[in-house]
Protein backbone atom coordinates (compact mmCIF):
# COMPACT_ATOMS: atom_id res chain seq x y z
CA UNK A 1 0.00 0.00 0.00
CA UNK A 2 1.38 3.30 -1.09
CA UNK A 3 1.97 5.85 1.76
CA UNK A 4 -0.60 8.39 -0.03
CA UNK A 5 -3.22 5.50 0.13
CA UNK A 6 -2.21 4.74 3.43
CA UNK A 7 -2.97 8.30 4.29
CA UNK A 8 -6.12 8.37 2.87
CA UNK A 9 -7.93 5.45 4.29
CA UNK A 10 -6.62 6.65 8.27
CA UNK A 11 -8.31 10.08 7.23
CA UNK A 12 -11.40 7.65 6.00
CA UNK A 13 -11.79 6.00 8.59
CA UNK A 14 -11.08 8.51 11.51
CA UNK A 15 -14.10 10.47 9.93
CA UNK A 16 -16.44 7.28 9.99
CA UNK A 17 -15.76 7.04 13.41
CA UNK A 18 -16.54 10.76 14.24
CA UNK A 19 -19.50 10.22 12.36
CA UNK A 20 -20.47 7.22 14.98
CA UNK A 21 -19.62 9.68 17.52
CA UNK A 22 -21.62 12.08 16.58
CA UNK A 23 -24.64 9.72 15.54
CA UNK A 24 -24.55 8.42 19.19
CA UNK A 25 -24.39 11.94 20.69
CA UNK A 26 -27.38 12.70 18.63
CA UNK A 27 -29.68 9.21 19.59
CA UNK A 28 -28.33 9.63 23.41
CA UNK A 29 -30.43 13.21 23.07
CA UNK A 30 -32.91 11.63 21.34
CA UNK A 31 -33.27 9.17 24.19
CA UNK A 32 -33.18 11.94 26.65
CA UNK A 33 -35.94 14.43 25.31
CA UNK A 34 -33.36 16.82 24.68
CA UNK A 35 -32.55 18.66 21.32
CA UNK A 36 -28.69 17.91 19.87
CA UNK A 37 -28.42 20.66 17.92
CA UNK A 38 -29.35 22.94 21.11
CA UNK A 39 -26.88 21.04 23.56
CA UNK A 40 -23.94 21.49 20.30
CA UNK A 41 -24.64 25.20 20.38
CA UNK A 42 -24.40 25.62 24.32
CA UNK A 43 -20.75 23.50 23.82
CA UNK A 44 -19.71 25.35 20.43
CA UNK A 45 -21.58 28.56 20.66
CA UNK A 46 -18.95 29.97 17.45
CA UNK A 47 -19.29 27.13 15.51
CA UNK A 48 -21.63 27.26 12.01
CA UNK A 49 -23.76 24.65 11.01
CA UNK A 50 -22.63 21.69 11.93
CA UNK A 51 -23.77 19.17 9.24
CA UNK A 52 -22.22 16.41 10.05
CA UNK A 53 -24.70 16.70 13.19
CA UNK A 54 -27.94 17.28 11.16
CA UNK A 55 -26.93 14.17 8.63
CA UNK A 56 -27.01 12.22 11.96
CA UNK A 57 -30.42 13.85 13.71
CA UNK A 58 -32.03 12.29 10.35
CA UNK A 59 -30.52 9.06 11.08
CA UNK A 60 -31.67 8.92 14.88
CA UNK A 61 -34.68 6.81 15.45
CA UNK A 62 -37.69 7.78 18.40
CA UNK A 63 -36.49 6.52 21.66
CA UNK A 64 -38.99 3.68 22.39
CA UNK A 65 -37.12 1.86 18.86
CA UNK A 66 -33.40 2.91 20.15
CA UNK A 67 -31.34 0.78 22.60
CA UNK A 68 -29.54 2.13 25.54
CA UNK A 69 -27.07 4.15 25.15
CA UNK A 70 -25.31 4.55 28.16
CA UNK A 71 -23.95 8.19 29.69
CA UNK A 72 -20.63 7.01 30.38
CA UNK A 73 -20.73 5.62 26.88
CA UNK A 74 -21.53 8.93 25.72
CA UNK A 75 -18.68 11.10 27.75
CA UNK A 76 -16.33 8.48 26.81
CA UNK A 77 -16.70 9.06 23.09
CA UNK A 78 -16.83 12.74 23.14
CA UNK A 79 -13.73 12.86 25.16
CA UNK A 80 -11.84 10.06 22.95
CA UNK A 81 -12.77 12.39 20.51
CA UNK A 82 -11.75 15.68 21.93
CA UNK A 83 -15.48 17.14 22.60
CA UNK A 84 -14.37 18.10 26.19
CA UNK A 85 -16.97 21.17 25.93
CA UNK A 86 -19.23 19.07 24.49
CA UNK A 87 -19.00 16.70 27.43
CA UNK A 88 -19.30 19.01 29.92
CA UNK A 89 -22.21 20.10 28.36
CA UNK A 90 -23.86 16.47 28.91
CA UNK A 91 -23.15 16.74 32.27
CA UNK A 92 -24.38 19.80 33.28
CA UNK A 93 -27.62 18.22 31.79
CA UNK A 94 -27.32 15.65 33.85
CA UNK A 95 -27.52 17.41 36.62
CA UNK A 96 -30.65 19.05 35.71
CA UNK A 97 -31.99 15.93 35.43
CA UNK A 98 -30.80 14.48 38.32
CA UNK A 99 -32.17 17.62 40.37
CA UNK A 100 -35.55 17.59 38.36
CA UNK A 101 -35.74 13.64 39.76
CA UNK A 102 -34.81 14.70 43.28
CA UNK A 103 -37.33 17.42 43.41
CA UNK A 104 -40.34 15.72 42.61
Amino acid sequence: MKHNDLEERIIQNYQNDEKMMILVFAQWCVNHDLNPEELYLQAYPNQEKNLALKEAIELTVPKDEAGDISTETLLGVLLLFGNDDLAFVINQEIGKMKNQIVDS
